[in-house]
């Protein structure tokens, strides 16, 4: 789907055709053919686009000519099907400058973008491209920062439920957790990259303008402060999952060490009967059909087992 955007009387209007200083985005679904003839239109290289949809594609710049082509990766929900995937995974969203109209395309729906359609962002003009960027750079940070407290709020829930009970679906929410985090690093490494590039080449051409400036500044310093929060919830999580792995390990070696205990017990009163199930004479033996050299034999090997077991009771191993 392409749509033709500008901002009349504060209102987001919707054109049927595409004019000067226009916003063009472009979301699924389209074709091939459509990437095409926008391509041929507005005389934009086709790579400029398509790389926009490869989700593997890195957070960069690029000038070709007049044209200037802005790789900004962002997070969305993963509609995963698996309790162990990821909860959020990062999308690119390409931002190409051309002479005349600013274009946005993405492969997937993007929340970032939708902020704008709903106009949602304040001072939200599609004519001033330098501001319009910096305002998608801008939610973009806001956006990772959001669902970095998500998943930190999911995080404490999951371990308060696991303090009473290691469930293996909770431990794999918190490895979906981890996932996620470690896509938002790569990502906010990447961006953080690229605004320091685009800042030291002046891409935008905002150096001129000191507003515009000190906004990119800020936006540069909460990306930073998203990554750094980012790295400290990873390296939480890591420590926990650590922590939860010893405790479960240690538990095993606390159920299996209590089996062998029992094993020992109960083998007093077995070895006793295999004696005793022999074809041989042994003690006790006797034909006259009284029934007290059973019930002592029995005795005799209840009470040693219990004397082991108040053993290793002294020794705190039960």
């Amino acid at each position: 789907m392409i749509q033709y955007l500008i901002k009349y009387n504060g209102q987001i209007k919707v054109l049927e055709e595409p004019e000067v200083s226009c916003w063009i985005n472009i979301t699924p679904p389209f074709s091939h053919e459509e990437l095409k003839e926008v391509s041929r239109k507005y005389e934009v290289p086709l790579d400029f686009l398509t790389d926009s949809l490869d989700v593997d594609e890195r957070s960069r710049y690029e000038r070709e000519d007049d044209l200037r082509l802005i790789v900004l990766n962002t997070p969305i929900l993963n509609n995963k099907v698996r309790e162990d995937e990821s909860i959020y995974v990062t999308v690119p969203i390409g931002i190409i400058l051309t002479l005349e109209h600013i274009i946005t395309i993405s492969a997937f729906e993007n929340p970032v973008l939708d902020l704008f359609l709903e106009n949602r962002i304040k001072n939200f003009d599609p004519s001033d491209e330098q501001k319009f960027v910096l305002q998608i750079f801008e939610q973009t940070v806001y956006r990772f920062l959001s669902c970095l407290k998500s998943l930190n709020l999911k995080r404490n829930l999951i371990e308060k439920e696991l303090s009473d009970s290691l469930e293996s679906s909770k431990l794999r929410q918190l490895l979906s957790i981890e996932k996620s985090l470690v896509y938002f690093v790569n990502t906010l490494s990447a961006n953080d990259l690229l605004k320091l590039k685009m800042k030291r080449a002046d891409f935008l051409h905002i150096r001129p303008d000191e507003d515009k400036m000190d906004l990119f500044e800020d936006i540069i310093i909460d990306n930073s402060q998203a990554l750094e929060m980012s790295n400290v919830y990873t390296n939480i999580l890591r420590s926990t999952m650590d922590a939860y792995a010893s405790i479960i390990s240690n538990n095993l070696n606390v159920v299996i060490q209590r089996l062998t205990l029992v094993t020992i017990i109960l083998m007093v009163p077995t070895l006793v009967a295999s004696f005793y199930g022999m074809n041989v004479n042994v003690p006790f033996d006797s034909e006259s059909g009284s029934t007290l050299p059973f019930f002592g034999i029995i005795g005799v090997s209840i009470l040693i087992s219990m004397v082991l077991a108040w053993f290793f009771r002294q020794k705190k191993l039960i």
